[in-house]
């Protein structure tokens, strides 16, 4: 006799609701924590990582949307984590499996969500949801096991702010300063080869707008010291510390309001090499004159192409971004290294007078592709006064 696993998956969660600010409304059953939480609704197309995804500060203050209909499949641990947290607001799946399998699991995604106190909602049709955000754009919304009241929720989500013009580098970033040490679970991704530049011992000076660990972790195993800075850290301050090179972190929010790390990274300009990811990258863009611009509903998966203009090859890219760069804006001393395949918005981007260089996409992936991670030995190469992408 054949039983179906799934009669045992019995969920005995209260009932939800998510409200996006446009009106419409989906009804579905609580996983995580019983409680309440609003945010800008993304989705992520990415059939793994969530864990990884969950803990990325990059998703401070939204509500993430897996479009792969079955998460939670290979449970949660201690070391596929990118930050001390789950940093998402809240969480969007159509099922969950409430029976993990895998020898590393330790607990249940949605055990793991109910101890990290964060409201997830699951049984409701991602597809359609998806294809809202993807038709209408980002848009606020609000989840909730507390209050089912329609009207009472849209009232609350059309109260809440919008991404746009907000900050949130400063409540993600740490509060002090401190050396890098191999972090969480002591887990090197990349260990050296053969081939592999001998270690370097360059002392890198990163700025956490909302650094995830394997930035950390890729970094060390290229043989740097680092020492990680609060994103309100002063030019003056890293000058003082005199690092080989100094790294910009990806994070949440609009890179427009983050005015303190745009002067900052404005007067670091041409005194030290500076390699940028994500915000950083949009930060890097704005200290040298352009401007950037919110996406529709934004690049976040596992999958993107994107285009190496100086070798042609294409790399498969892990990315999580709202916002763009507009290369309309850039000056003379810019040139564009790698755009996006899907929509050819600006990928990478090179000062061809001054040592700095960024890109959009994630090449610490984690989780993702490692098609990208030769730009951590491009950041040693310019640190060391070699040719570099």
């Amino acid at each position: 006799m054949i039983i179906n696993h799934r009669l045992i998956q019995i969920n005995t969660n209260k009932p939800a609701k998510l409200v996006l600010e446009n009106g419409t409304v989906f009804s579905g059953v609580s996983f995580g924590a019983e409680a309440e939480t609003i945010g800008e609704v993304c989705f992520n197309t990415g059939m793994t990582g969530y864990q990884e995804i969950l803990t990325d500060p990059s998703y401070c203050g939204q509500l993430i949307t897996m479009t792969y209909p079955h998460i939670g499949n290979y449970g949660v641990n201690p070391d596929d984590v990118e930050s001390n947290k789950v940093q998402a607001a809240g969480f969007i799946v159509r099922e969950e499996n409430v029976v993990p399998s895998n020898f590393r699991s330790t607990q249940s995604l949605g055990d793991y969500l109910k101890d990290q106190k964060v409201v997830g909602i699951q049984e409701i049709d991602t597809r359609m949801l998806t294809r809202i955000i993807r038709d209408e754009g980002a848009m606020n919304g609000i989840i909730s096991s507390v209050d089912l009241d329609e009207n009472s929720l849209l009232k609350k989500v059309k109260a809440a702010p919008s991404m746009t013009g907000m900050d949130l580098a400063k409540v993600v970033t740490c509060a002090e300063r401190y050396v890098w040490n191999s972090g969480i679970g002591n887990r090197i991704e990349e260990p050296r080869t053969k081939n592999q530049e001998p270690r370097t011992n360059l002392k890198i000076a990163a700025i956490d707008y909302g650094i995830k660990h394997n930035i950390l972790r890729l970094l060390e195993s290229h043989g740097c010291d680092i020492t990680v800075f609060p994103a309100t850290v002063s030019a003056a301050e890293l000058l003082d510390f005199d690092p080989d090179g100094v790294f910009l972190s990806n994070g949440p929010g609009d890179p427009a309001a983050v005015f303190y790390g745009i002067e900052t990274v404005k007067e670091l300009l041409g005194k030290k090499p500076i390699f940028g990811i994500c915000l950083g990258h949009q930060i890097l863009a704005l200290a040298l004159g352009a401007k950037t611009y919110k996406l529709k509903f934004g690049h976040r998966g596992c999958n993107h192409p994107v285009k190496n203009l100086k070798t042609g090859k294409v790399e498969i890219t892990s990315q999580n971004h709202g916002f763009a760069v507009n290369p309309e804006t850039f000056p003379k001393n810019v040139v564009v290294t790698h755009t996006s395949l899907n929509d050819q918005t600006v990928e990478g981007l090179k000062c061809t007078n001054i040592p700095a260089f960024s890109v959009q996409y994630h090449p610490e992936s984690s989780p993702g592709p490692h098609d990208s991670r030769y730009l951590f030995q491009n950041f040693i190469d310019m640190m060391t006064e070699k040719e570099y992408a």
